[in-house]
């Protein structure tokens, strides 16, 4: 389950709701490329936003589209309770695993942090990727807490939020972390932009937001390094550059939501409010990068 490439697509998303047909489509479009999970209502799928329903309808589409492929569904949520509901709704909808980050209003402890994977694993009958994001969540893992997290019944992956670009200290960030977890735990990496140094180093898989509109040149990257040829990994993430810029300066989320509505995968608007799509003059970025770089799948 937690290998290779997990590609996190979009939920299209108005203020009426889902555009179901879109959604399928692009999940279905992932099952096709042969990506190895869909992660489903991951921060890119905008799971912070909609309602305990609307997360449930979307699970039972993407589980639908996905026919086979393994389907990880995003539970986060503020109180403890809420993510256990929603824990249960995803095992009910089909989800083959979940994706947990620790959602605040309040500063949460390391103890609370730990308390809250404690209180879900313990109900969980699919296993469980830590989602270690702090750049939404503001919640700081330190490697000793993700060794206490790790070690709970039905953790399986962490998702971890990137890695050095210099390949020595890369891996020795990888070699660290994996010293306090059980080799039952796999390590992927998030970032997209750093993703080939993590997989060179180690990673297990890559939790990808150009995976989710892009699965064909994100499986290339992936399988280059799977198969231990890292200068390849390596050429191709240097050749996305043009996208990794536009990430940076405008976030993962909203240059997806451009590229699917310039690729004609979604309509507009396609983000819920409060959040809004990128400017005219950034979303025109968007385009020429993707035309410039013969990006369609």
């Amino acid at each position: 389950m937690f290998h290779g490439l997990s590609a996190f697509p979009l939920t299209p998303t108005d203020e009426d709701g889902i555009d179901t047909t879109a959604y399928a489509a692009l999940v279905a479009r992932l099952a096709t490329a042969g990506v190895d999970s869909v992660g489903a209502l991951g921060s890119t799928g905008g799971y912070a936003y909609l309602t305990r329903e609307e997360r449930a309808h979307a699970l039972k589409i993407a589980v639908d589209a996905a026919d086979g492929t393994p389907v990880m569904a995003g539970i986060g949520a503020l109180r403890t309770s809420h993510v256990l509901t929603l824990a249960e709704d995803a095992q009910k909808a089909g989800a083959s695993a979940v994706l947990l980050a620790p959602m605040t209003y309040q500063p949460l402890t390391e103890d609370e942090v730990f308390g809250l994977y404690e209180d879900v694993t313990r109900e969980l009958s699919v296993p469980l990727c830590v989602y270690d994001n702090p750049g939404t969540t503001r919640v700081q893992f330190s490697d000793e807490l993700h060794g206490r997290i790790a070690q709970l019944p039905n953790v399986g992956s962490i998702k971890i939020p990137g890695v050095p670009d210099d390949p020595a200290q890369a891996k020795d960030r990888i070699d660290a972390l994996r010293a306090l977890i059980p080799d039952t735990v796999t390590i992927g990496v998030s970032g997209d932009w750093m993703a080939a140094h993590g997989l060179n180093a180690g990673c297990d898989v890559w939790y990808s937001v150009l995976g989710g509109t892009f699965p064909l040149t994100t499986l290339a990257l992936t399988r280059a390094a799977q198969a231990g040829d890292a200068a390849s990994a390596t050429e191709l993430s240097d050749s996305l550059e043009p996208l990794w810029a536009l990430f940076r300066r405008h976030g993962s989320l909203r240059v997806m939501s451009a590229a699917a509505s310039h690729l004609g995968l979604t309509g507009e608007p396609n983000l819920p409010r409060p959040l809004r799509g990128l400017d005219e003059a950034a979303r025109q970025d968007v385009a020429e990068a993707l035309d410039a770089l013969g990006l369609a799948g």
